[in-house]
């Protein structure tokens, strides 16, 4: 995949790689390693992400790569944790990061149904 991700990265097009962090078949820890062999430079280091104001996982921002966890999960992301894979979808969709705390409070209603 790392050759891919660099083509595509090279060619200008956003990636963003999430895990859950109980993911049992691709551990958070091996698909990090994977991306820092990359050695992309780090726009935004390792911060949680927060749903509702409370931590939804961790991202870090790379030039071209995000890379997001989802607390809870495991290697089916969405079916674990619907509600924070739309809000990490969502992000992806708007070209966003992952929300910081204070958007997280203020925003708690438009994700009240999920």
């Amino acid at each position: 995949m790392l050759p891919i991700y660099q083509e595509l990265i090279a060619a200008g097009i956003r990636i963003w790689v999430y895990s859950g962090d109980t993911d049992a078949v691709v551990p958070v820890t091996a698909t990090r390693y994977s991306i820092d062999a990359l050695k992309l430079p780090t726009i935004n280091k390792w911060h949680p992400w927060y749903d509702n104001g409370k931590v939804g996982g961790w991202s870090q921002e790379y030039k071209g790569l995000t890379f997001v966890t989802v607390t809870g999960a495991g290697h089916e992301v969405p079916l674990h944790r619907p509600r924070q894979a739309f809000i990490l979808f969502r992000s992806f969709l708007e070209n966003k990061s992952m929300p910081s705390y204070l958007y997280s409070l203020s925003a708690v209603n438009k994700w009240k149904e999920f």
